[in-house]
């Protein structure tokens, strides 16, 4: 990466860290694009050299998380469980939550509230289903064409991550992320029965 490059991140990760702390203590609707700028020491046209909107701070967080999410599914152990494996990579997100706990709880609030935040968080969910379901495919030696397995467990995985961080966020974070998305996956993937 050349130092003009580097350059470039630095501002691009200090504008995001400064929008994504007022967006969760502000609010979405309460905070203007002014604000996320100077809170970042920089002009509103620099702010529009790196989003194109407001929205579209916290939608790129979520793509870094979304390319180390389908990373850290490649990584799992080959001998894991699929469903363990999802569920095992989706840590990506709560580990991050767990760096900044109040921080990471206002902003799903605020994604979860704001309708065109969860459309748009969605539809980049729609994006990882598809490649976290091509993985899980390589890792169970099938055709994704014609076996809807690796589909249905990432489909399912999300639903339960999703149900976890909903009932989190209702619960201001008083309940343990951790501990509901392990009684989600629990409860999506039950053992068999012991005969």
């Amino acid at each position: 990466m050349s130092l003009v490059e580097r350059k470039r991140q630095l501002v691009r990760d200090e504008l995001t860290e400064a929008a994504l702390k007022l967006l969760a203590f502000q609010g979405f609707e309460e905070t203007t694009i002014d604000q996320m700028a100077a809170a970042a020491g920089v002009s509103r046209r620099t702010f529009f050299r790196y989003f194109q909107s407001k929205e579209d701070v916290i939608i790129e967080f979520l793509s870094d998380l979304g390319r180390k999410l389908s990373d850290a599914l490649a990584a799992r152990p080959e001998s894991e469980p699929p469903e363990l494996a999802v569920q095992n990579a989706l840590r990506v997100f709560t580990d991050t939550f767990w760096d900044h706990p109040e921080k990471s709880r206002r902003l799903a609030e605020v994604t979860i509230c704001t309708p065109s935040l969860l459309a748009r968080y969605l539809e980049r969910q729609a994006g990882w289903k598809a490649t976290l379901t091509a993985e899980l495919a390589r890792r169970m030696h099938v055709d994704p064409s014609s076996d809807v397995r690796p589909a249905i467990i990432v489909a399912v995985s999300f639903a339960a991550f999703d149900t976890a961080l909903t009932r989190w966020v209702e619960s201001d974070a008083t309940e343990d992320l951790t501990t509901l998305v392990e009684t989600c996956f629990a409860a999506a993937f039950p053992p068999p029965p012991t005969a």
